[in-house]
C-alpha cells in the first residue's frame, strides 16, 4: 500500500443471497485495482451464503445475528483497515474499473469526500418491471446514490456518523442526505461502472422502503432548518457584538 495506491476496503453486506453472491464477488476480484480487501458481512443467512463466502480465500467473512443493511455495513466499516471505503450490495455488480477510476479521481480530487458513478439496471429474466420504479429514468443509466456506486474517504465517516441503523432499509438515503446537509463535496464518475440488478426480491420494491425514505427526506428538511435557525442566531449575535 503506498500513497498512490491507498488500501480500498469493499464491504458487501448480505442476507441470504446465495443466488448473486458469486457474481458480486467476482465482480470485486476482478477488479483492475489493488491492493482492496473484501469483507463479506453475512448478516443472519439462512441459506448457503455462509459457504459461497468462505469458498473465496481472499475474502473475510463476518457473520452476525439479521439486523438489516444498515447494521451490516457498519459492523464492515467498523473491520475495514482501508483509508477509501466502498459497498457492494450482494446481487449487484461492478465494471472491472469502476474502483481505478474512482480512486483515481479522489486522488486528483483531495477536497471531494466521496463519488459515486452513473449505473445500468438489469433486468432479470421472467421479471417485470417494478411498478414503482420509473423506467424511463433507468433507462439514461442515471447517476447512481446508492451504497453499491459509493467509494467514500474513511473521514468522512468521521464527520458525518455511519449509516443510522434505525432506518432498516432506507439508511443509505438517509446517509446521502446527512453528507449533503453537511456540505461533504461530492462527485459523479460519468462512466456506467455499476450494474443494478431488477429482480423480484429486490428490497427497494417494498412500500416500507417508500415511507422510510420520506421519513429520511423529513429528518433532513428538520436538520437544515435547525442549522439555519442557529446559523442566523449567530449572525444576530455577532452583529450585536459589533454594534457594541
Amino acid at each position: 500500500m503506498t500513497d498512490s495506491h491507498p488500501l480500498v476496503s469493499v464491504i458487501i453486506p448480505v442476507y441470504n443471497g446465495e443466488r448473486f453472491l458469486s457474481a458480486a464477488l467476482d465482480s470485486v476480484f476482478a477488479q483492475d485495482y489493488r491492493p482492496i480487501e473484501v469483507i463479506v458481512v453475512d448478516d443472519g443467512s439462512t441459506d448457503r451464503t455462509a459457504e459461497i463466502a468462505r469458498g473465496y480465500p481472499e475474502a473475510r467473512h463476518i457473520y452476525q445475528a439479521n439486523q438489516g443493511p444498515g447494521a451490516a455495513r457498519n459492523t464492515g466499516i467498523a473491520a475495514a483497515r482501508g483509508e477509501f471505503i466502498a459497498f457492494l450490495d450482494a446481487d449487484d455488480i461492478w465494471l472491472p474499473n469502476k474502483l481505478i477510476a474512482q480512486v483515481s479521481y479522489l486522488l486528483e480530487h483531495p477536497q471531494v469526500g466521496y463519488v459515486i458513478t452513473r449505473m445500468h439496471a438489469l433486468l432479470e429474466a421472467d421479471v417485470e418491471w417494478p411498478a414503482s420504479l420509473n423506467r424511463k429514468h433507468y433507462s439514461k443509466d442515471p447517476p447512481c446514490f446508492l451504497p453499491s456506486a459509493l467509494l467514500v474517504r474513511r473521514r468522512v465517516f468521521n464527520e458525518i456518523g455511519v449509516f443510522d441503523s434505525h432506518f432498516r432499509h432506507a439508511n443509505d438515503a438517509d446517509w446521502f442526505l446527512r453528507a449533503k446537509d453537511a456540505g461533504v463535496p461530492m462527485a459523479i464518475v460519468p462512466q456506467v461502472l455499476v450494474k443494478k440488478r431488477i429482480h423480484s426480491s429486490n428490497l427497494s420494491h417494498e412500500k416500507s422502503v417508500t415511507e422510510e425514505t420520506l421519513a429520511a427526506v423529513r429528518v433532513s428538511i428538520q436538520r437544515k432548518r435547525r442549522l439555519a435557525a442557529q446559523s442566523q442566531g449567530q449572525s444576530s449575535t455577532g452583529g450585536d457584538d459589533h454594534a457594541l
